[in-house]
């Protein structure tokens, strides 16, 4: 008895003992037994954050070919520089004031935008010159004609005979963001075509002093003397503004550079090819700012809105029924508070449309409805 009692123990040791060498080392056996597949966990996915592209060079390889040098020569008279010597007063006592002619030359840049040979630029690169010449990217030389100058947006749109030419790709200055990497390619100090690297540092810039009609896109990319009238591209090689002026004290680039959005700047210059101006709004108003003193003579808790001081008589405004005293509050449900504001939203209507007003006359609200006519040229 006592002999099968061992003989049991035994037996029972030995089966746990097995049992233990199969789960420690094949338990693929216990798995398979149970007949459940294992579950294998999965690695999460690493996480890569959004960059930008490691290099500019497509989107620059895109716009360059439609960037354009410009050389433009002019007659000036300049003193004699042998004038201002008391013996020889009298020999050059008729030449007009000791002045001699020499040719003034200066260089800009500028954007072809149509595959006939329009090309954008800023008015202050060609005015007053009295010859052009247009150095495609690839180094050939063309003379160019004025189509046509809009002094207001300082832009001015030439025409060149070249077959073959490479147009830019427009994109939208609309979607731009503050942030937005931005590219510009031009012709600074006449060395040559250069780009230079910054990002959008603001939108829709006004009261510069710069023109008269201001929606300026602000970047930090290098803008020097020479890149006016250049191209502003985004990082895809897409045209969104051209470059026109630089806050500076040195007259060297300080990182506060302004560009004309694109989509202002093609509206220009498709007014200009249609019909040689740009017609815009108007409505025969002088109107000034609104400071403190004045808001409260209106009973006006904030300075708000522009106050008309002028009004021309029978001129659309004056149809309307405005009178002189009156602030305009509104125009098409955009609130104004200066005048440069108020000038670019009559600007932006065509002759013939309609604007609304809302303008606040002896504490009351009036709305009213006015025909804007053609702004004079």
């Amino acid at each position: 008895m006592v002999k099968l009692s061992r003989f049991l123990l035994q037996a029972a040791l030995a089966g746990i003992a097995v049992a233990v060498i199969v789960a420690l080392f094949f338990p693929a056996v216990l798995d398979s037994d149970r007949g459940a597949p294992a579950v294998v966990a999965t690695p999460p996915e690493p996480h890569h954050p959004l960059q930008g592209p490691i290099s500019y060079a497509p989107g620059v390889a895109k716009a360059a070919p439609a960037v354009v040098n410009i050389m433009t020569s002019r007659v000036v008279g300049v003193p004699h520089p042998l004038t201002g010597e008391d013996e020889l007063d009298r020999f050059f006592a008729e030449t007009p004031h000791g002045l001699i002619d020499r040719e003034q030359a200066s260089l800009g840049s500028g954007v072809i935008m149509t595959a006939r040979g329009h090309i954008l630029t800023n008015h202050h690169v060609i005015e007053q010159a009295e010859a052009i010449a247009v150095v495609l990217a690839n180094g050939d030389a063309h003379p160019a004609a004025i189509i046509g100058i809009d002094a207001e947006t300082d832009l001015a749109v030439l025409r060149i005979d070249a077959p073959g030419i490479t147009a830019a790709s427009v994109g939208s200055s609309r979607d731009l963001l503050v942030g937005d990497v931005v590219l510009a390619i031009g012709n600074p100090f006449g060395v040559g075509q250069t780009v230079t690297k910054g990002i959008v540092s603001a939108t829709g810039r006004t009261e510069l002093g710069i023109n008269l009609f201001e929606d300026f896109i602000q970047t930090d990319a290098a803008i020097n003397p020479g890149n006016s009238g250049g191209a502003l591209i985004n990082a895809l090689g897409e045209l969104v503004g051209i470059n026109t002026a630089i806050f500076t004290r040195s007259g060297g680039s300080h990182g506060i550079g302004f560009a004309i959005p694109a989509d202002l700047a093609r509206e220009v210059m498709n007014e200009i090819i249609e019909k040689g101006y740009v017609a815009r709004g108007w409505l025969g108003i002088e109107v000034q700012p609104m400071d403190r003193a004045l808001a409260e003579s209106f009973g006006m808790e904030h300075p708000r809105g522009v106050l008309i001081a002028g009004i021309l008589s029978r001129g659309p405004a004056a149809r309307a029924g405005l009178r002189p005293g009156d602030v305009i509050l509104q125009l098409d449900g955009q609130r104004v508070d200066n005048t440069r504001a108020a000038l670019n939203v009559i600007a932006r209507k065509r002759p013939g449309e309609r604007i609304d007003i809302e303008a606040l006359r002896d504490g009351e609200r009036l709305q009213l409805e006015a025909t804007v006519d053609q702004r004079p040229v």
